[in-house]
């Protein structure tokens, strides 16, 4: 006895949605692995290529100083100066500038609390 067409064609196509389902799924699992490595290697570009330079900083010398509140330059200055905020905490001649009542308040309004190193 020979199997019919039609009940040949049932388990065929059971298979093929099974297959196409695990290739949708492996899909959508090697994109979001590319997604996570494009992040993560973006974020070690930006961190990478900060120049470690107090200099920078000079944009909150006035609100370190004074009461006002810092300016949307400082507040990116301490974001991309972050990556060495510990080695000017380090460096005798900084530490009394980043490391100031002041400065902390400056840090955390702008997003960016000195991290304890």
């Amino acid at each position: 006895m020979e199997p019919s067409t039609h009940s040949l064609l049932l388990p065929l196509s059971l298979l093929s949605l099974y297959t196409i389902s695990v290739r949708a799924k492996m899909k959508v699992s090697y994109i979001a692995v590319c997604a996570v490595l494009v992040l993560l290697l973006a974020e070690a570009h930006i961190t990478a290529a900060v120049t470690c330079s107090p200099t920078e900083l000079s944009s909150c010398v006035g609100a370190i100083t004074s009461s006002t509140p810092p300016s949307k330059l400082c507040c990116s200055k301490i974001k991309e100066q972050k990556p060495c905020l510990c080695q000017y905490l380090k460096n005798p001649n900084l530490r009394k500038f980043v490391n100031s009542p002041n400065a902390r308040k400056v840090a955390s309004a702008c997003g960016t609390p000195i991290p304890k190193c």
